[in-house]
């Protein structure tokens, strides 16, 4: 049985500040220990659940967060950017299971640290007329290679949001969401004990899950940040303009809306 965990950090047990993501402080080091301690506790937990193989995709802003030293050695483990589906980089359909470990809510929504994909980019991204964060974005990537959503590991938000699209998936709440920067978390030793647990659990009836599936073509949506990153994006040719700040693109499915997300994303450090 083959285990993916696309693994972010906004979600992990003790981090609740934008410092915490960014490289180059004292908070960021310290948040990346607790981001490769929680995957350990994922990765222990898929073993655990019957698992002969799990890949590890560093998902988080620079992707080259997860300390190669500190990992369980029996996983192999995706790091950098920019790469072919982004938080799903090497997510294939002959893997049984998708985990997305230290996730977080979508942007616009109530949550720690809520956002979609760039926080300087999007105020929201729909596909066809949904409103969805990562989890249920690159969840539907999934769903079209086959792979079902299986374990969801964040904030109460985060387990609110994940549960209307992947309701037969282990939800793990290692926090409850105060506001954008405050949480009220359970221990970090606790967090990776209820995550271990959670990923075993996850697999016990992984050949009953159903994939979550978005079927195409739709639209996909982007609510950009400002009227400026609008006037960037819509410079694409299948770009069309809704409004001062929504562009549209048809997609035939999940993997072309992450494309032209992930290439929206890219274009607006132009702008920053």
């Amino acid at each position: 049985m083959k285990v993916y965990i696309s693994a972010d950090i906004e979600g992990v047990a003790g981090v609740v500040s934008p410092q915490q993501g960014q490289p180059g402080n004292a908070e960021y080091e310290r948040a990346r220990r607790l981001m490769t301690e929680e995957v350990n506790a994922a990765i222990a937990g898929a073993f655990a659940g019957g698992a002969s193989e799990v890949l590890v995709n560093d998902s988080h802003g620079p992707m080259t967060n997860i300390l190669p030293e500190l990992l369980d050695a029996r996983a192999d483990l995706i790091l950098g950017k920019p790469k072919r589906f982004n938080m799903a980089a090497g997510l294939t359909g002959d893997f049984d299971a998708l985990f997305l470990v230290g996730h977080h809510a979508a942007a616009s929504s109530f949550g720690v640290l809520a956002h979609t994909t760039n926080s300087f980019a999007f105020r929201e991204v729909r596909l066809a007329g949904r409103a969805l964060g990562e989890p249920g974005i690159y969840g539907a990537y999934a769903g079209l290679l086959g792979v079902p959503v299986a374990l969801v590991t964040g904030d109460d938000r985060l387990a609110a949001e994940a549960g209307a699209l992947f309701p037969q998936a282990e939800a793990v709440c290692v926090k409850t969401a105060l506001g954008h920067r405050a949480a009220r978390q359970v221990s970090v030793e606790r967090a990776c004990a209820a995550i271990a647990a959670g990923a075993t659990r996850a697999l016990r009836d992984i050949r009953a899950m159903r994939p979550f599936v978005i079927e195409g073509p739709f639209v996909a949506e982007f609510v950009m940040a400002s009227p400026a990153l609008a006037d960037q994006g819509a410079v694409l040719p299948p770009a069309r303009r809704q409004d001062a700040t929504t562009l549209a693109f048809a997609c035939a499915d999940a993997a072309e809306a992450v494309g032209w997300m992930t290439a929206l994303s890219a274009m607006s450090a132009v702008l920053r």
